[in-house]
């Protein structure tokens, strides 16, 4: 009787062992899925596309040619502001600087190389989340980053344009500023940068002593608080468009072809009373950067270094960089910090009015 019943009972046995074998590995594969869902690890060429374009090179020296699927973690990553994926640039006040520049920069080189006469365009959609804390306010250059560029890549290797965002230690606000730099007619040591401010200051406004700060500016634009530009360059002519919900649209043109600072009577009284300690007072040459290679780049490149003040007041900014240290550097401030979360780069074209 028991032999029957066992041979009734052994199937069904069976039958019961298979099934749990199949709902566990079910269970297993379910769980390897979830596993391999949470390592998927996000790019800054997934947020945007266009990084086939460029080169950077990051705040401790590291280059790359390749951005596809290719980020470098407390330098160029994605970070998720819990509704948009953003595209994070960070360089501290000390590190290691590209060849023209004594300032540490995670910035993109525009691989393509064009003529203003042949002209480019550049946008970007982004939010400032972190200047450095330490610098010296009277030089000009302390607490800022520049967002965008245009830089020749040949002559004088100038920048026509720097897009600046600054903000002194204890403002709420900081101001948005563009600076054109003239293509200097002879002895390049004699260069300036003219500034036009858009929300807030020009780069002109400084403190009287190192410690003490101008007025915060009315119109000014947070930590945090997105713009966008554009930079149309088209037949010659650059035309600069910003924008910032909440504020005024602001637009300009300047000729990169022909220049507004040939004659040292045309030199501005910023330039004057700016660079004038440090002996600056060049012109620039009547065809200005006509016929000279520039390409775009874009990113954080941060202005503030450790450089002694009294050597050059305008650029050196004699800030804290605890020996180039860049764990301690981001630990106490001396650092910037740029999210992007939109940008294209293409032809120039012409504008609409």
């Amino acid at each position: 009787m028991i032999t029957q019943f066992s041979k009734i009972l052994r199937p069904a046995v069976v039958i019961l062992c298979f099934a749990l074998t199949i709902s566990s590995c079910k269970n297993k594969s379910k769980s390897t899925t979830t596993t391999v869902e949470q390592d998927i690890v996000t790019y800054p060429s997934d947020v945007i596309p266009f990084m086939d374009d460029w080169k950077i090179l990051c705040g401790d020296g590291k280059s790359f040619s390749d951005l596809l699927d290719t980020k470098h973690d407390d330098f160029f990553y994605v970070e998720n502001d819990g509704k948009t994926d953003w595209v994070v640039y960070k360089a501290p006040n000390s590190g290691v600087t590209s060849r023209t520049s004594s300032n540490t920069r995670t910035e993109l080189g525009q691989k393509k190389e064009w003529k203003p006469n042949t002209g480019g365009k550049l946008t970007g959609t982004l939010k400032v989340k972190h200047v450095s804390t330490s610098g010296d306010a009277r030089v000009a250059a302390s607490y800022a980053v520049v967002v965008g560029q245009i830089h020749g890549t040949e002559g004088h290797e100038n920048e026509p344009l720097k897009i600046f965002y600054k903000k002194f230690p204890g403002h709420t606000k900081g101001s948005v500023f563009w600076n054109y730099e003239i293509n200097t007619e002879g002895d390049n040591s004699k260069r300036w940068d003219y500034s036009s401010a858009v929300w807030g200051n020009d780069m002109s406004v400084i403190g009287d002593t190192p410690t003490t700060y101008p007025a915060e500016p009315e119109d000014g634009i947070a930590l945090g608080e997105e713009f966008s530009y554009e930079v149309n360059v088209f037949k010659g002519i650059m035309y600069l468009t910003f924008k910032s919900e909440g504020h005024e649209t602001k637009k300009f043109a300047k000729s990169l072809i022909k220049t507004d600072f040939g004659k040292s009577t045309d030199i501005p009284k910023q330039i004057l009373t700016l660079y004038a300690s440090i002996g600056r007072d060049g012109v620039e040459r009547e065809n200005a950067y006509a016929g000279e290679l520039q390409n775009f780049k874009q990113g954080a490149y941060n202005q503030t270094n450790g450089k002694d003040p009294e050597e050059n007041i305008v650029w050196h900014t004699g800030s804290e960089t605890y020996d180039g240290d860049i764990n301690k550097q981001y630990a106490n401030g001396c650092y910037t910090e740029v999210w992007f979360k939109e940008a294209t780069v293409g032809e120039g074209t012409a504008p609409l009015n």
